[in-house]
């Protein structure tokens, strides 16, 4: 199964959970997506699949300037894993596939 598609995401962070959206692509042969999130929209980057372990980067300004870096493992339609920014403790996340039937909405709207 590819990876490709969007993805809903919940991190447990210190200061609660948050939600975000990424969606991933194949863009001249390379993996590639961005994130939404409180109405931001950031690129990954460093985008990476190695069997089932995906990775990636992404840098956020809400709820503050963080550096992000993602390691999650798929298992079909949902991922688990971590998210790490510079010294802070781990926080875990979750995500599951998102099915869309026609006529969705795009992910940031």
């Amino acid at each position: 199964m590819s990876v490709e598609g969007i993805w809903d995401l919940s991190v447990s962070t210190p200061i609660g959970k948050i939600k975000a959206v990424i969606e991933l692509r194949h863009e001249h042969g390379v993996l590639a997506g961005t994130a939404h999130s409180g109405g931001e929209k950031v690129p990954l980057t460093d985008v990476a699949l190695d069997g089932d372990r995906l990775r990636w980067k992404q840098a956020v300004t809400e709820p503050m300037r963080l550096n992000l870096t993602f390691d999650v493992a798929l298992d079909g339609p949902t991922m688990t894993g971590t998210s790490k920014a510079g010294r802070l403790p781990a926080s875990r996340v979750t995500g599951r596939r998102r099915v869309l039937t026609t006529g969705a909405a795009h992910p940031g709207e």
